[in-house]
């Protein structure tokens, strides 16, 4: 591929674009977001999305050659000097590669489909265990997550980041603790929260965690609000040597943990099981 002369001023409208993408600041389907690094856009092109522009860095055009990104295509290219480029992404140490495209609109689940295990956050303020908790969330077949209006935008570079692509691909719902009992009452999912050390909480071996439900993570430092337990059908703890985990290992978890459960469930289900019993 011929790319364009290179750009070599930072207040070219393109760069200001680029820069503009990596603020943070879009959040809603259609607005542009920046994401910059091989694995990420490889990441992309897999989930079927499709850029606006495509930024290589003067000299890393050999970038382009490169398996992960076989398929690649842009309404844009663009190529940028050095100084250029790294004073535009958000990355320390910039791969050479970088591209906006638009927040994707990911159709959540409708109340006549199986909602399956569901993950719901409330005012998590770190995008790097946001991140974090969707790429485990895709993982161990999360089918949805709600966060609170609260909850740090997961379209934050470093939420994108951190979920390694994940958050192309989850269906992410932002509405009230309201909206979300209210959701959950027209499934019948049970609702079980997480909590630390407290009185009547069951360990997360022994909890209920088979489809449908959905698994309550709160803040970092102040966990689920009252309001938020108060829903809860159940309150489930990890047992361990600490008074708490990281939001995003607790999370994680308990997430792995109704995995578990509903794959068990799932062969005891099969009928040569069955018949065995």
């Amino acid at each position: 591929m011929t790319l364009p002369e290179a750009i070599t001023s930072r207040t070219n409208a393109r760069v200001k674009t680029l820069r503009a993408a990596f603020a943070g600041k879009a959040s809603r389907p259609g607005e542009l977001v920046g994401i910059e690094g091989e694995n990420l856009i490889g990441e992309a092109i897999r989930s079927g999305l499709t850029f606006d522009t495509v930024y290589v860095r003067e000299g890393s055009d050999d970038a382009l050659e490169r398996p992960s990104l076989a398929g690649l295509r842009a309404d844009n290219w663009a190529l940028l000097s050095k100084d250029v480029f790294g004073s535009a992404v958000d990355t320390a140490s910039p791969q050479g590669i970088a591209a906006t495209l638009e927040i994707p609109e990911i159709v959540p689940i409708e109340p006549s489909e199986n909602p399956g295990v569901i993950l719901m956050l409330e005012d998590l303020q770190d995008p790097g265990n946001l991140g974090t908790l969707l790429r485990s969330a895709e993982a161990f077949l999360i089918q949805q997550v709600f966060v609170t209006p609260s909850t740090v935008n997961p379209w934050n570079p470093k939420a994108i980041r951190a979920s390694a692509g994940s958050v192309f691909r989850m269906p992410i719902v932002r509405c009230s603790l309201t909206e979300m009992k209210s959701w959950s009452h027209a499934f019948g999912v049970r609702l079980a929260a997480a909590v630390a050390r407290m009185k009547d909480a069951t360990p997360v071996m022994h909890a209920r965690l088979l489809s449908p439900c959905a698994l309550m993570i709160g803040n970092e430092g102040a966990g689920l609000s009252a309001a938020a337990i108060a829903m809860a059908d159940e309150r489930v703890n990890i047992p361990c040597a600490v008074e708490s985990l990281n939001a995003a290992t607790a999370g994680t978890t308990i997430m792995y943990e109704a995995f578990r459960q509903n794959l068990l469930q799932e062969f005891l289900d099969m009928p040569v099981v069955r018949g065995l019993q």
